[in-house]
């Protein structure tokens, strides 16, 4: 035999042997049931779910169900109501293990507690009790269950999984409201839009020049519409449609209409969204004169010194003050987080409007509180 092969054989008796010394070291553990009340689960079933979970810790010898069954079935003893603290240590000391697990799943208000002990059949005493306090969704008991063993044993626990079947007002999801995919957010907007470059000329402009002769930075309020059509993991994916009025603090009129896609992070609140805006304007055609003024298109036409001549000058479109209403589109960005007080949301948001005359920018808040269509 070859040296190599002779060197691969020993590791692997090693390791074998290290295998074996550290099965014995371990504790032998035995799971009879898990007592349940108002849950529609039996206490058998619970307590096969809890042994599953244990075997997954690897911290115990679990002694094997069927070898439990069989002891109980021997001393007349029902596995559905061995819960005491004596029957435990009986059926323990019959089993030859060194611990008993036992404990108990209940709904109590709108919580279920989960109460784990952790009986030293030798001593005859109670080693560890933990205790855990969950949301009432009785599809998430296994996972309950699993978290409340990591945290009894000082095992890594999933942290995220953990606030969302735990904290009231963690941010909604599959997870914690199982019964519903859809999570209204719906609630009035409100805040300022302000301008930059050749738009905040305009809006700061007087109006026999074209302008509107306005403090830029308006007011606006309306309503936004939400619908959540994705609510998986850690992000949910929405719709969103925002009908606003802007400039009545200055008195003027003007409607908009955005429709947003946007992604929301179910762990902290923060969110994007994009989509396409339309707003009623006033604008008018015209152009740029060689001293760089605006003038309307029928200035040339009229003006003494250019009548009848042809106009040399581009015409464009622009917003003016002494135009008529048209259609205007826009794209936005923006981000936003919601932040949470009780069952109250209270979104922030951040958006810019890209142009070529200007980019626009505001901020908006707003509030709602959770409902479920």
């Amino acid at each position: 035999m070859k040296t190599t092969n002779k060197l691969l054989i020993l590791v692997l008796i090693i390791n074998s042997m290290l295998n074996l010394n550290a099965q014995s070291n371990k504790s032998t553990l035995a799971v009879i049931s898990i007592d349940t009340k108002n849950i529609e689960i039996d206490p058998m079933a619970m307590g096969n779910m809890t042994r599953v979970e244990l075997e997954k810790l690897d911290t115990f010898n679990i002694i094997d169900k069927y070898d439990v069954q069989q002891l109980l079935d021997k001393s007349s003893v029902s596995m559905t109501n061995c819960f005491g603290k004596n029957c435990l240590v009986e059926l323990g000391l019959k089993l030859k293990c060194d611990k008993m697990f036992s404990g108990s799943a209940e709904v109590i208000g709108k919580n279920i507690i989960i109460t784990f002990r952790l009986l030293n059949v030798k001593s005859n005493e109670i080693e560890k009790t933990h205790v855990e306090e969950f949301l009432n969704i009785p599809e998430e008991l296994q996972n309950m269950v699993k978290l409340s063993l990591c945290k009894m044993f000082n095992k890594p626990l999933n942290v995220n999984l953990y606030n969302k079947l735990s904290k009231k007002y963690s941010f909604d999801n599959t997870t914690n409201n199982p019964a519903s995919d859809i999570l209204v957010l719906d609630g009035p907007r409100m805040g300022f839009t302000s301008f930059t470059g050749k738009d905040l000329e305009i809006i700061k402009g007087k109006k026999n020049q074209g302008g509107f002769d306005l403090f830029p930075m308006l007011f606006q309020f309306g309503y936004q519409f939400e619908k959540q059509y994705l609510n998986e993991g850690n992000v949910q994916a929405l719709f969103e449609f925002i009908p606003l009025i802007t400039g009545l603090d200055q008195s003027y009129f003007i409607p908009s209409v955005t429709l947003l896609h946007g992604i929301r992070s179910n762990i902290n609140g923060w969110e994007f969204a994009f989509g396409p805006s339309f707003n009623l304007s006033k604008m008018a055609k015209g152009y740029y004169d060689s001293n760089n003024h605006w003038q309307l298109e029928n200035h040339w036409k009229e003006s003494p010194e250019t009548r009848g001549t042809e106009n040399p000058n581009e015409i464009i479109k622009r917003m003016d003050s002494r135009g008529n209403y048209s259609f205007q589109s826009y794209f936005v960005f923006a981000v936003g987080k919601t932040f949470k007080s009780g069952k109250l949301n209270i979104p922030l948001n951040a958006f810019v409007i890209p142009g070529k005359d200007g980019w626009r920018y505001g901020l908006s808040f707003g509030f709602n509180a959770k409902n479920r269509k």
